[in-house]
């Protein structure tokens, strides 16, 4: 089939900013062209496109960059910047539509939503975020309503945020795994990963780090300079060590040195990248019993779980993931997340979306 995937207007592809729908994206172009459908990217000026991904065109469009939801009042309107990257990417998406069997959307907004039944193509959605606006919540209840196959969702914990009729079509993610070396042996550090802002908790990380007088190696965008500032200054020096935002390559080689992976979100993740990254590389996690990363943490096998925003229990957790064997993991990241199988659940959505109409009335 001809894809069409449109991508989050939050930032150009390989800046970080889109945080994990970079990822996503990458995976889901790549295991595409893989089962040999044929794909273009339509993203931000100055993007480029990811290894796996050569085969696919890219067409970037210029534009304001689109607040993210998630910095937003939970009752704020919806926002669209005079000369939006969102408005032109979805006007050229609109444009091109007729040489397209389907059009993707890997934004987390309301404008794509809201086109879903005007389109001459049809328009499926992969959401990116569980709920953290009103405005958002009630734009995906109505598409749910109108067009449920439309909607794809990561994990159970994130669609169980939205009001959907039906069971809500799971997804998961995918990554090329033979680029996350495995490490049978771990240095004495523990590792974070993320946009460093206020909602992924680093201040969690940073003192259990700190109790346990383990060096934390922190990689990630640095969004918000003042919270990361403030994190620094709540553990004693050479607790923290920023390690920047790095290519696949090089996070997987120095993530793959740590003992444990602390994963710690304030809110919902609707999936969680880098906790299957350092699964990966043999790297057990331990993390929150809170939304996607909750789900893939298997206590005992590739991780440990901990009461959610419980600093003692984190602490507790991160000793108990330190004696996983390394292997198991690496083995259950294998079953469970590659981008093969992945593109397979992706390519079924798609199927649906062209086969079943729209509800009636609609």
């Amino acid at each position: 089939m001809r894809v069409l995937v449109v991508s989050t207007p939050v930032g150009w592809l390989g800046s970080g900013l889109g945080g994990g729908v970079e990822l996503t994206a990458a995976s889901l172009v790549a295991g595409l062209l893989q089962r040999g459908h044929a794909v273009t990217v339509l993203a931000g000026a100055q993007s480029e496109l990811p290894a796996g991904c050569e085969a696919a065109q890219l067409w970037c469009e210029g534009g304001v960059s689109q607040p993210s939801w998630q910095h937003c009042r939970r009752e704020a309107a919806v926002q669209i910047p005079a000369q939006a990257l969102l408005g032109y990417l979805w006007r050229r998406a609109l444009t091109e539509q007729g040489d397209f069997d389907v059009l993707i959307n890997l934004a987390y907004d309301w404008l794509p939503l809201w086109l879903t039944p005007h389109t001459s193509t049809p328009l499926a959605h992969l959401v990116s975020m569980g709920s953290v606006s009103t405005a958002m919540d009630a734009v995906i209840a109505e598409i749910a309503r109108s067009h449920p196959q439309h909607l794809a969702f990561h994990t159970a914990s994130q669609a169980a945020d939205f009001d959907l009729p039906g069971a809500p079509r799971l997804v998961g993610n995918g990554f090329d795994l033979d680029r996350y070396h495995f490490r049978p042996n771990a240095d004495a550090v523990l590792g974070w990963a993320g946009r460093i802002a206020p909602e992924k908790g680093l201040e969690d990380a940073a003192a259990v780090a700190a109790t346990l007088q383990r060096p934390l190696w922190i990689w990630g965008v640095r969004e918000d300079e003042a919270y990361a500032r403030r994190v620094e200054a709540s553990v004693p020096g050479g607790t923290l060590h920023w390690r920047g935002f790095l290519p696949t390559e090089r996070l997987q080689e120095e993530m793959g040195r740590c003992a444990v992976l602390l994963n710690t979100p304030k809110w919902n993740e609707a999936y969680g990248n880098v906790v299957v990254e350092a699964m990966a590389c043999g790297v057990p996690v331990a993390t929150y019993a809170r939304g996607g990363p909750g789900e893939l943490v298997q206590e005992g096998v590739n991780g440990c779980l901990a009461r959610p925003d419980d600093g003692e229990a984190l602490t507790k957790a991160v000793e108990r993931a330190w004696q996983i064997p390394r292997h198991q993991p690496r083995a259950w990241a294998e079953s469970h997340c590659s981008r093969s199988a992945f593109a397979g659940r992706i390519e079924a959505w798609l199927d649906a979306v062209l086969a079943k109409p729209p509800c009636e009335g609609t």
